[in-house]
């Protein structure tokens, strides 16, 4: 069975890996981005999923191309600040990189043989420019969107980027055991319930204005927002040895990504992205989103056990569903955009690769070894002490009943070799087994 997922994650790795030119042209304009029209952020969204997928498979045929990528991109202060990246570099898009570093640190990934930095060093002069940046010149905190006041943006401060702050201060807490950033985990976290993007029933919403004090956020909500909370409280659930107000959160976050499944009631607990894939104006960037929502919420079920019964409740469908959309394309197993539909939309990239490839190879998690700590993983030398500064003193959603006839999710006919996870997948989940605190 395993073989079987471990087969159809290489295939869709593979056909994600062809959008990649920098391992041919190996050049330093090329190695580690992606060509246009894909932003630097989302090439780091991409190393992260291989991290994942080397972590899940223990295929270690990407290995040295996104070590290469992930090191090239360091910055002259081996912090992800890249001064050629300024007019695409905000908050979030450098956040992705730091998933990327903080998953190679969790994940005992091989330690960096060039610079004087281990992956989890890496991560905290990352999360070093980002503590700074937290302002209280508007809305009393927050970090903006944006880094640089001449990307537009700049007075805008989203969920996204206050949320991987969040996630990536909670991962270090665990990773380290430092307290200056289990606080300004709970700092950040605080800051967003009372700032309003995270409502009482923890549906997080985009973003507010700052120059209107962020008293009117925009509530637009996406796959990637709910799923960076999601895991930024299952490790401080198992970080804090399963207490009570972290468990209530992160079943408050998990029952709210019922907005993300179902668009139709003949395609239930199959996952999309309710701002714009029914009605087709997703970008480039968001076809990317149902990947990290597919990431983190398989991560979720190792370190809050307690919630993998709905998790793959939901991502057993989405899983079966995105295989059958890895139908398309002159090589028959190009990913589509809309799992739903039954088969291969026809709409292709990035992001519908990379999408499917998360949700499909985290079938395997249960064969994983869950997130090290510090004190567990392979050193190249010895660490240097954590730069972090010293610190300064918390409803299901509405069901759909627009059902479209045109939505056919039973009846698939799947002629080909990925089409093996729909008969593999229910047995798959059935070995995965609920753990204690890690």
């Amino acid at each position: 069975m395993a073989a079987s997922i471990k087969d159809a994650a290489s295939t869709i790795a593979y056909g994600l890996m062809k959008y990649y030119t920098g391992n041919i042209t190996n050049t330093p304009s090329t190695i580690a981005v992606l060509p246009a029209p894909y932003y630097w952020w989302e090439a780091g969204a991409l190393w992260g999923a291989l991290l994942d997928y080397h972590h899940y498979t223990n295929d270690s045929s990407y290995n040295y191309v996104t070590t290469q990528a992930l090191l090239s991109q360091v910055g002259p202060d081996s912090d992800y600040m890249v001064p050629a990246q300024q007019k695409d570099e905000g908050n979030d898009d450098q956040a992705f990189w730091g998933f990327a570093t903080m998953s190679a640190a969790e994940k005992d990934y091989p330690q960096p043989t060039t610079g004087n930095y281990s992956w989890v060093e890496l991560t905290e002069n990352l999360w070093n420019t980002q503590v700074r940046r937290w302002d209280t010149t508007s809305c009393n905190g927050g970090l903006k969107w944006q880094i640089f006041n001449f990307n537009n943006g700049y007075d805008y401060k989203n969920s996204v980027s206050n949320g991987a702050f969040f996630q990536l201060s909670a991962r270090l807490a665990r990773f380290t055991g430092n307290q200056t950033y289990v606080h300004w985990a709970n700092k950040s976290y605080d800051w967003s319930v009372r700032i309003g993007l995270i409502d009482p029933n923890y549906h997080i919403f985009d973003g507010t204005d700052d120059t209107k004090n962020c008293s009117r956020p925009d509530e637009i909500i996406w796959t990637y927002n709910a799923g960076i909370a999601l895991y930024g409280a299952a490790v401080l659930y198992n970080y804090t040895n399963g207490s009570a107000l972290w468990a209530k959160r992160t079943d408050g976050f998990l029952n709210a990504t019922a907005n993300f499944f179902s668009p139709y009631d003949n395609a239930s607990n199959i996952m999309y992205e309710p701002a714009c894939e029914t009605v087709n104006t997703c970008d480039n960037d968001q076809y990317s989103f149902k990947g990290y929502l597919s990431r983190f919420m398989w991560a979720t079920t190792l370190l809050a056990p307690f919630t993998r019964d709905v998790i793959t409740s939901l991502l057993a469908p989405s899983t079966q569903a995105a295989a059958a959309a890895c139908s398309g394309g002159a090589d028959n197993v190009t990913c589509g955009q809309k799992w739903y539909v039954g088969g291969y939309d026809g709409n292709f990239g990035v992001g519908q690769q990379m999408s499917a490839l998360e949700t499909i190879q985290g079938l395997l998690i249960s064969g994983s070894v869950p997130p090290l700590h510090n004190d567990q993983v392979h050193l190249m030398a010895a660490p240097t002490p954590s730069q972090a500064p010293l610190p300064t003193q918390t409803k299901l959603a509405p069901t759909k009943t627009n059902a479209a006839s045109s939505m056919k999710v039973s009846g698939l006919n799947w002629s080909w070799g990925l089409a093996a996870i729909v008969v593999l997948v229910n047995m798959e989940f059935g070995q995965l087994t609920p753990t204690s605190r890690l």
